[in-house]
């Protein structure tokens, strides 16, 4: 398969220090995705990794044509990992998935029909049973309520990293740390159309989080007031009159 060929669907995985995660995540996907009518690529974004991930994808570039890798000169964290795969995407839709396994890449293309059934631009995903500690599930639901006040938006679980988006929508979202917690509410504020979808969470098998509490619940609790910013003065992305394009067409 060519790899610079348009795809159906992108699925972006951000990356730090998961050489253990990339292989088993591939298989998973490829299986999602057997026997589907729908082109996709793998694109995972190495934040600077400084274990063996950067080995691991170089191999996985070669054995299979659907991978693609890029990486960053330095650390940016998990919302620029995001951002740089949005601008290499290639698909129509555009699939995230977390770099910890926890996710469950047989939700996308389930999430992808909903989608189209829908009609909407973003179907985001709800853990229906989290596969985490005490800790980290208090400090999540604190943060979301905090987030759904703030930001006057309600995201059942604005923190999970499962999501399908259409790929026109996402050149329209600002790029800074935390795009990745409040994805939904942006889009919305560019008048974007989201849906909810209960999906699977595992335990982390592999690998350490790069998370605590400090680092998900205060940086997002500061990335609230910025957000309720951007929501106030947001002008909407379909700015265009549909009905004159169609009669200067038609000309």
């Amino acid at each position: 398969m060519n790899k610079t060929a348009p795809r159906d669907i992108s699925i972006v995985i951000p990356i730090y220090n998961e050489a253990e995660n990339i292989e088993p995540m591939v298989r998973e996907i490829q299986a999602a995705f057997q026997g589907r009518a729908e082109s996709y690529e793998v694109i995972f974004v190495d934040d600077a990794s400084n274990d063996e991930s950067p080995a691991v994808l170089r191999r996985q570039t070669l054995e299979t044509d659907v991978v693609r890798c890029l990486r960053h000169r330095r650390n940016f964290g998990q919302s620029a990992a995001v951002a740089t795969g949005f601008r290499a995407a290639r698909g129509e839709w555009i699939g995230t998935l977390d770099g910890d396994g926890q996710n469950d890449p047989a939700d996308l293309p389930r999430m992808l029909d909903e989608a189209r059934r829908l009609g909407v631009d973003c179907v985001t995903g709800v853990r229906a049973k989290r596969q985490d500690n005490f800790i980290r599930k208090l400090s999540s639901r604190i943060a979301n309520g905090f987030r759904n006040w703030a930001t006057g938006d309600r995201v059942s679980d604005s923190g999970c990293g499962v999501r399908v988006v259409r790929a026109a929508c996402v050149g329209e979202l600002p790029v800074f740390n935390g795009l990745h917690r409040f994805m939904p509410t942006l889009l919305r504020a560019k008048s974007y159309t989201v849906s909810e979808f209960p999906v699977n969470h595992r335990p982390r098998l592999r690998g350490v989080s790069k998370y605590g509490v400090h680092n998900r619940l205060w940086r997002g609790i500061r990335d609230c007031f910025g957000v309720r910013w951007f929501v106030a003065r947001a002008v909407p992305a379909e700015r265009v009159d549909a009905g004159q394009e169609r009669e200067q067409e038609r000309q």
